[in-house]
């Protein structure tokens, strides 16, 4: 049975300021897809969200990109924005930057990640969901899952994984995108990867078989609407076991808080902290940035679960080293590394600084 599952996101107003979820948004969020699986349009939904991100979790079997899914995401987005504006919410509407629906949310402001799947025996799935930074932070642990054998032991030792993974690396900047290679095109692939405000992996297929095995949102908000209007807040799709990475082996790069970009305004650099779907509130100057990871069995087209990965003790050091860097970071205040590089700030009040002081500058 071929089934696609789709998680579209959208910040459509924050409770209080950047950091929470009202209850009632919510609410109205499941009354919609609620609405779609009585008449058929989906199979199952879940309704989470992880700080200030709506995050809609479907299943259907109308395949990717389909105009009738993306209109009831949408739609839904659309209503959930009238209760935020009743509710005075901060940055009611805020990812929502077309006025009209076109056919397809990509484009329009919402993240979409997506996959069309024929269901194996067992068909283990994890939805990572993350706020306060941008597509770019899923570059290093989908290297680390897919192409590191110190991270990934099925990588050596399972026959159905050893030729590896292939990895579509877009550049969101030209929007042209390339294919590489793992394990041998690993150090080019590094190159790119590196550079994660402007490299993105969106999908990762085994090799052997061209089966895909991730899938990410690497719509970029600032570039969109060419202006700053927040980070993108992205979601991540990984399939596991049975020919895949392990369940342990997906989550194990998240026991490592790499530095992300994001975080207050969008500005500044700070630690990727993975964190149980209670925790998904960052407050400490809009952050940290934060990861949730829910993980389903996919049965049938019915989603079985969530079960919440990182509510485990386990990753309790990952978030003390989290809370060291954190505070490491920001005591530079609005020095680099910190805040973001100029490149980067260039979507935020920089360019209007520098026109205001460009007659001060004198040649040498």
């Amino acid at each position: 049975m071929k089934v696609t599952l789709s998680v579209i996101k959208a910040d459509i107003g924050g409770y209080v300021g950047h950091s929470h979820m009202h209850p009632e948004v919510l609410d109205v969020a499941s009354e919609s897809l609620d609405g779609a699986k009585a008449d058929g349009l989906i199979l199952d939904f879940r309704v989470l969200y992880c700080g200030d991100d709506l995050e809609l979790i479907m299943t259907h079997t109308r395949g990717e990109e389909d105009p009738d899914i993306h209109k009831l995401a949408w739609d839904t987005f659309i209503r959930c924005t009238e209760v935020a504006k009743r509710l005075k919410l901060y940055g009611a509407g805020q990812d929502l930057l077309a006025d009209a629906f076109s056919g397809n949310v990509k484009g329009m402001g919402p993240g979409v990640a997506e996959m069309e799947v024929e269901e194996r025996k067992s068909e283990p799935v994890i939805v990572f969901m993350a706020d306060k930074t941008s597509p770019g932070a899923w570059n290093l642990p989908l290297f680390r899952i897919f192409a590191d054998p110190f991270c990934t032991a099925g990588l050596v030792i399972d026959p159905s994984m050893h030729d590896g993974f292939a990895f579509d690396v877009l550049d969101v900047k030209e929007n042209v995108k390339i294919e590489m290679s793992c394990p041998e095109e690993m150090y080019d692939l590094l190159v790119f990867l590196g550079a994660s405000a402007r490299y993105m992996i969106r999908t990762v297929r085994r090799k052997s078989d061209g089966e895909v095995a991730a899938r990410a949102s690497v719509q970029r908000l600032n570039i969109m609407a060419g202006r700053y209007v927040g980070k993108d807040d992205p979601v991540l799709i990984v399939r596991a076991q049975s020919g895949f990475p392990a369940v342990g082996e997906i989550l194990e790069p998240f026991s490592f808080p790499h530095l992300v970009e994001g975080w207050m305004r969008g500005s500044h650099h700070g630690p990727f902290m993975p964190v149980s779907f209670k925790y998904a509130t960052p407050s400490r100057f809009d952050g940290p940035p934060r990861v949730i990871a829910a993980g389903f069995q996919l049965t049938n087209g019915m989603l079985l679960g969530p079960v919440d990965m990182f509510d485990d003790p386990s990753f309790d050091y990952a978030r003390q080293k989290a809370l060291e860097i954190t505070e490491y970071m920001r005591r530079h205040g609005p020095f680099e590394p910190h805040r973001l590089g100029l490149e980067e700030m260039e979507y935020t009040t920089m360019p209007q600084v520098m026109k205001k002081l460009q007659d001060r500058f004198k040649k040498l």
